[in-house]
C-alpha cells in the first residue's frame, strides 16, 4: 500500500496523489454479494431536494459485508483483496470451509491464502474476530461492536483503530481513535489489527472534476449567500459573515451539540481531544 505520484504532464495531474493499488488482487466482485445501488442526488420519495451538493457520479454496486462475523468456529482462506467504491478501506473476500462466500473489511497486512476465524479460543491474530473478554490487552483492534450481536459500528474507516487498554468487570476499556476513552461490554466482538489503506487521507484529488465522478456537486460557500439564504450571508464587500453557523443558525467550531442527558454519557471516561 501506498501512494502514486504522477508527472505533471497537464496541470490536474501536478498535485494529484492517489493510491497505487497494489494490494488489490482482483478487479470485478463476487456476483453473489452484489445488489444494485440506485443514487438519490439528494432527493427524496416525492424528487424534493432535501440534501444539496450530491448528484452525478459513477455508477456503483453495493457489495454485502460482514460486519457481524457470526459463522464461530469455521476457517475462512483469503481469497482476494479488493476495492471498494462505497468505502475508503479495502475489502477481503472469504472463502468459508463449508462453501459460503462473504466480504469483510480488509486489515492492514491481511494477505491471499491467510487462514481467518471467528468465535471463542480463536488466536488473537490479524484478521481474527474476538469477544472483547479474550482479547490481549494492549492490543489494536477495528470493527467493534457497540451492543452485542449488533455488528460492527465503529474504527471501520481506512487507517482507523482503537486499543484495548484495559478491563474493568463486565465491561472493556477502550481508546478510541479520536482519543476518547470509553467503556464497552466484553460480549461485543472486535477484530484484531487496524483497518487497510491507511494512507487515504494523503490522496489529493487534483481537479474539480474528480469530485464529480465520486458524486459530490459544487458547493456554495454560506458567506457568498444572500441573507434570506443563510445566517452568514449578507453584508457590502466581501464582508466575513459574522459567528460561523450552520444555515439552520446552530453555531460551529466549539458549540456543543451532545445532549447532557444522553444514556452513554456514563460509559464515556474521557471526552475526545479537541
Amino acid at each position: 500500500m501506498g501512494l502514486r505520484k504522477y508527472r505533471p504532464l497537464t496541470p490536474s495531474l501536478r498535485y494529484k496523489l492517489t493510491s497505487d493499488f497494489s494490494e488489490i488482487t482482483a478487479s470485478k466482485p463476487e456476483k453473489s454479494l452484489i445488489s444494485k445501488q440506485k443514487s438519490s442526488g439528494g432527493r427524496n420519495n416525492s424528487g424534493k431536494m432535501t440534501m444539496r451538493y450530491i448528484g452525478g457520479g459513477h455508477k456503483r454496486v453495493l457489495r454485502d459485508i460482514d460486519f457481524k462475523r457470526d459463522k464461530d468456529g469455521i476457517p475462512a482462506t483469503v481469497k482476494t483483496i479488493e476495492y471498494d467504491p462505497n468505502r475508503s478501506a479495502r475489502i477481503a473476500l472469504l472463502n468459508y470451509k463449508d462453501g459460503e462466500k462473504r466480504y469483510i473489511i480488509a486489515p492492514q497486512g491481511l494477505k491471499v491464502g491467510q487462514t481467518l476465524v471467528s468465535g471463542k479460543q480463536s488466536p488473537p491474530e490479524i484478521g481474527n474476530t474476538l469477544f472483547l473478554s479474550e482479547i490481549p490487552l494492549g492490543t489494536v483492534i477495528h470493527n467493534i461492536e457497540l451492543r452485542p450481536g449488533q455488528g460492527a459500528v465503529m474504527a471501520r474507516s481506512a487507517g482507523s483503530y482503537a486499543q484495548l487498554s484495559a478491563r474493568e468487570g463486565k465491561y472493556a476499556v477502550l481508546k478510541m481513535p479520536s482519543g476518547e476513552v470509553r467503556m464497552i461490554l466484553i460480549t461485543c466482538k472486535a477484530t484484531v489489527g487496524a483497518v487497510s489503506n491507511p494512507d487515504h487521507n494523503l490522496e489529493v484529488h487534483g481537479k474539480a472534476g474528480r469530485k464529480r465522478w465520486l458524486g459530490v456537486r459544487p458547493r456554495t460557500r454560506a458567506v457568498a449567500m444572500n441573507p434570506v439564504d443563510h445566517p452568514m450571508g449578507g453584508g457590502e464587500g466581501r464582508a466575513s459573515g459574522g459567528h460561523p453557523r450552520s444555515r439552520k443558525g446552530i453555531p460551529a467550531k466549539g458549540f456543543k451539540t451532545r445532549y447532557k442527558s444522553k444514556s452513554s454519557n456514563k460509559h464515556i471516561i474521557e471526552r475526545r481531544k479537541k
